[in-house]
């Protein structure tokens, strides 16, 4: 299963959330915090604090479960999406 914590507005999380859809891949998104860089305003402190417990306070940050694979950098994710779900 893929978990994507982001936030509407964010351009980096759109570009993850675009590559998702044209994969046609399905993900949960959790969205911890608004957009504006690290100490955006938290809206849920469950998911804020499973995005923190991966090391970094930044979104987008995707999980897979299945490969037990955490990371950020929404190029990373991108690349990652593609050799995996393509």
């Amino acid at each position: 299963m893929l978990e994507l914590y982001q936030a509407e507005g964010c351009p980096h999380c759109e570009k993850v959330r675009q590559k998702l859809s044209d994969l046609g891949v399905s993900y949960v998104a959790h969205n911890p915090r608004q957009p504006g860089g690290m100490g955006g305003d938290v809206r849920n402190e469950v998911t804020y604090q499973e995005l923190t417990a991966g090391g970094e306070d930044q979104i987008p940050f995707l999980v897979d479960t299945d490969r037990e694979v955490t990371m950020y950098e929404s190029d990373d994710i991108v690349e990652y999406l593609e050799e995996h779900y393509a």
